[in-house]
């Protein structure tokens, strides 16, 4: 019997998400991504040919206050445009998973239940369950 019990949760657990729950978190993968190449488009201009956002010319600052601020814009818009960049990376990472393996999309990959619509329509890059996130989470701050 424990047997039979342990397949029947496998099998709970291997069932693949409906089709059309697949094409909606497709289209949100495809609508971030869409998204955050633009915002790194405009982080891209901070770093232009004359590393200066606000149009002006000259590689140099004629004051020093100018010269902080230039510097602290451009670290700014460099963070900025890093943050974006590894969220590009998830949301490749997750378009990749559905693709080639939709059968295993929206499962954790720590304990392999579903995660829940609601979490995968928020993050739909998401690879934890709620839970196995939340202990991750605790893990790092203990």
């Amino acid at each position: 019997m424990a047997g039979s019990n342990a397949a029947s949760k496998d099998a709970k657990k291997s069932k693949p998400m409906p089709k059309k729950q697949l094409q909606h978190f497709e289209k949100r993968l495809l609508e971030e991504r869409k998204r955050v190449l633009k915002e790194l488009g405009h982080h891209g201009e901070a770093f232009g040919p004359n590393g200066d956002a606000d149009g002006d010319t000259s590689a140099y600052s004629f004051h020093m206050a100018d010269q902080g601020t230039d510097a602290m814009e451009r670290e700014k818009a460099f963070l900025f445009a890093s943050q974006e960049g590894r969220f590009l990376f998830h949301i490749d990472q997750a378009l990749r998973r559905l693709y080639k393996a939709p059968e295993t999309f929206g499962k954790c990959h720590q304990c392999g239940e579903d995660i829940a619509f609601e979490r995968l329509d928020a993050l739909p890059h998401a690879r934890y369950c709620f839970a196995c996130k939340q202990r991750e989470e605790d893990a790092k701050k203990g």
